[in-house]
């Protein structure tokens, strides 16, 4: 099952180009003399757009570099061998080294749209990159790829890439995407006749592109086999929206149609293709009061950081653990006793269900639970844990946190130990600490949360 998590990006600036981060000791790269601070200008005579390109022209025994070193403001020639399975050994600071590619799209969803004043500034930045679907799995809708990148996505294979389609009907997709639209579409139909392999994706808007036209885009997804998955995700609104105030979450019937919707389609699937393909995100699920599907009926959960299968996967690992650790569950729940002390496992509203079932196996009396934080920040239906913000968490611990420890999520955190509001993973676990707390940072899987209370107990 799925553990690491989709990390969010740094929001430090880069200056561009292939800057060297990390040299590994003893590797190739360390014995031709390269030092982090130094940047790659060219492998084999080709200059370096981004990480693809560094992958792609230096997947030899050899290659030629030409390496700029900033101390002394001369760039230098080496060459580089290898053995058979040895890396290079170096880390880049990035894995775009020209920039990243914005998006040119009006989407009436984005979330963009719908963020506080004072959110930091590089959470408006909205990234549309067809790179980032390859590396990092970011969801695009291709309507800024010109046709050289799409050639040079069926040329170096890369795949699967991570399409937002949101509706097939020219018109909807006007109203949704804005003037673009039609272009996304057109490199889509390039990439799926060269066979390159579709991870896709659709924001269902309440009104917009549900009912009859999601059967339309079903359908048109139902006949083109290279789009291998396809995640249906509902509309997620802020307090600042100013063209949406509800949504799924807000509408049980409504969620129990699109799951009834889905069905024939999933099924279809499982019939023609062994895989159920047409895969819904937990929030329709949990809206619509249904159980979430079994574990196999996700294939393997390739969309997982697009809240697919989740739910699913930590109810399944709750089990395990219960069954696998039953005697350290106990020994802990026994010190807990013992020590009188509260573990206070932070989710968002939208997994407390799921949170309070492991908490439950683990914790009978109770000393273990979830402990859900509403979104007053961003308001609206935003419930998901990784949303999270440092000044609702704060508001909401209790003032008093003697004898407790509190689980933090390390999803809410970005790569820089970030809060969404700007505030610092270090601040909030020195608040915690004031309040006579103990504060711990785990992942969100029932193994992790297990292993960082039992070390914080000492």
């Amino acid at each position: 099952m799925p553990k690491d998590r989709a990390d969010y990006a740094s929001t430090r600036e880069r200056p561009l180009g292939a800057w060297v981060q990390s040299v590994e000791d003893e590797s190739p790269a360390w014995e031709a003399g390269i030092e982090p601070g130094m940047r790659i200008e060219s492998v084999n005579g080709h200059e370096l757009r981004d990480l693809i390109d560094w992958r792609w022209e230096a997947d030899g025994a050899s290659c030629q570099l030409e390496v700029f070193d900033p101390t002394d403001g001369g760039t230098y020639a080496c060459e580089l061998w290898r053995k058979p399975g040895e890396d290079w050994g170096i880390g880049f600071t990035d894995v775009l080294f020209d920039g990243i590619r914005t998006c040119v799209n009006a989407c009436q969803f984005c979330f963009m749209s719908m963020l506080p004043s004072d959110a930091r500034p590089s959470l408006s930045l909205r990234d549309d990159d067809y790179r980032l679907s390859f590396l990092q799995g970011n969801f695009v809708t291709l309507t800024n790829v010109r046709d050289e990148d799409a050639e040079r996505i069926i040329t170096y294979r890369l795949e699967p890439m991570n399409v937002s389609i949101h509706a097939i009907s020219p018109e909807v997709r006007r109203t949704l995407i804005g003037p673009h639209a039609q272009r996304g579409i057109d490199v889509l139909e390039r990439l799926l006749a060269a066979g390159i392999e579709i991870h896709a994706q659709i924001v269902l808007c309440p009104g917009v592109n549900d009912g009859s036209e999601l059967a339309r885009t079903l359908d048109w997804v139902e006949q083109r086999p290279s789009i291998t998955s396809l995640a249906v995700v509902p509309l997620g609104y802020t307090r600042f929206s100013r063209r949406f105030s509800k949504s799924f979450s807000d509408d049980p019937d409504a969620a129990r149609a699109v799951v009834k919707l889905i069905e024939p389609y999933q099924a279809r699937a499982r019939l023609r293709l062994g895989i159920t393909r047409f895969q819904l995100s937990d929030e329709f699920y949990v809206a619509a009061d249904m159980p979430v599907p079994p574990a196999e009926a996700y294939d393997g959960y390739p969309q997982y950081y697009d809240g697919i299968g989740m739910l699913r996967s930590f109810l399944d690992e709750s089990a395990v653990v219960a069954r696998d650790h039953a005697e350290e569950l106990g020994a802990t729940e026994k010190e807990l006793a013992r020590r009188e002390i509260t573990v206070l496992v932070v989710c968002g509203e939208a997994p407390r269900a799921a949170i309070s079932f492991f908490s439950e196996l683990w914790s009978p009396s109770g000393r273990v639970r979830a402990y859900p934080i509403h979104n007053d920040y961003f308001g609206g239906d935003v419930n998901v844990t990784g949303l999270i913000v440092s000044q609702d968490l704060l508001a909401q611990l209790p003032e008093l946190l003697t004898n407790h420890v509190v689980v933090l999520p390390e999803v809410m955190f970005n790569f820089d130990h970030l809060t969404l509001d700007g505030d610092t993973q270090d601040h909030v676990m020195r608040e915690i600490g004031r309040r006579g707390g103990v504060a711990a940072v785990a992942h969100g899987d029932p193994e992790s949360i297990l292993s960082t209370v039992t070390q914080s107990l000492g």
